[in-house]
């Protein structure tokens, strides 16, 4: 081969080596043609190099086994032990092979964090307890892929939709909301984070500890602001400008709680949440209908319910047109 399974080795084996160069060492195990002279090299290797703290008692307990006690002078024995020996030796070689595949394929494993998914379906919320203690809502239509061990060893989730947090505390391992526009970064903390796709706004609203809300990919910041229990955030899609004020926080997280708070929220965007919680449809007859604004607190009411409370509130009526509510003018 071109390149020697030394240079393979060694290329493979460093911390930072890349997915490919990782799986060129790897695919030696498998390559029968030069098993012999790879395990061997890696013999070679592993006795000339120090190892880190963290592998040390791993590989000096791997020869103190299978070859560190083998100082056998094979010229003072017959052909039949010189043979005895060559195939112990060549045995010990095989084992520290097929024990070495299993320690770089277990690394590799570990750099990869394993992320879970879950779904709240529109019409529900979810609730959930993450394996650290940290419990979260999922509102309707919402979704999140998380994982406890994420990018240098932080516990990651990735949000499309709307969630609320109780983060357990770890200080040693912090918590990493990503959003689509931008990371909201805690340690132990209660807050709520709306980021549905469809939405003109991505809110950041904190009800206790602190927050960073950080640079993502997608959007660069020219500050990072820390917000105060009390504050939200707001990230205008439109604008692409961040806005911050003190707010009643149970306006925004009385959700979890399958409870409504309306304060002068006009009917496109009340059309937009009554969707996501009943999972239904609805159409406006007139669109002069969305300039109108409701205020009201609603909890546990079916969507006829609420619907009927519009129509005694609003110049409004509404009829079920198949599968759709159709709302008009009086």
């Amino acid at each position: 081969m071109h390149r020697t399974i030394h240079d393979i080795i060694k290329e493979g084996k460093v911390d930072n080596a890349s997915e490919k160069q990782k799986q060129e060492l790897l695919s030696l195990f498998h390559q029968p043609e030069v098993e012999f002279e790879f395990k061997n090299q890696l013999l070679e290797d592993l006795n000339e190099t120090e190892p880190s703290s963290k592998d040390k008692f791993f590989f000096d307990d791997l020869f103190e086994k299978f070859w560190g006690k083998r100082k056998i002078d094979t010229k003072a024995h017959s052909q039949k032990d010189r043979f005895v020996i060559r195939f112990t030796q060549w045995a010990a070689i095989l084992v520290v092979g097929l024990i070495l595949g299993y320690y770089f394929n277990s690394l590799q494993k570990v750099s990869s964090p394993v992320y879970y998914t879950s779904v709240a379906p529109k019409g529900s919320v979810s609730e959930m307890i993450l394996p650290d203690g940290s419990h979260i809502f999922l509102n309707s239509g919402s979704e999140i892929k998380y994982t406890v061990d994420g990018t240098d060893g932080m516990r990651e989730i990735f949000l499309n939709g709307e969630a609320w947090f109780q983060v357990a505390k770890m200080e040693r391992k912090p918590f990493l909301v990503h959003t689509s526009f931008y990371d909201v970064q805690v340690t132990g903390t209660s807050f709520n984070v709306k980021a549905y796709p469809e939405d003109k706004e991505v809110t950041t609203t904190l009800e206790e500890g602190k927050v960073f809300v950080k640079s993502s990919d997608n959007l660069r910041l020219t500050t990072e602001p820390e917000l105060k229990p009390g504050e939200q955030l707001v990230y205008s899609k439109e604008s692409k400008k961040i806005s911050i004020a003190e707010v009643n926080t149970k306006w925004y997280t009385s959700w979890k709680d399958n409870k409504l708070v309306f304060v002068n929220m006009s009917l496109n965007d009340l059309k937009t949440l009554l969707e996501r919680k009943y999972g239904v449809e609805i159409e406006f007859s007139d669109q002069s209908i969305l300039n109108y604004h409701y205020d009201g607190t609603l909890k546990n009411e079916t969507i006829l319910e609420v619907l009927e409370i519009l129509e005694n509130t609003l110049p409004i009526q509404y009829q079920i047109v198949g599968q759709k509510i159709v709302i008009q003018k009086k």
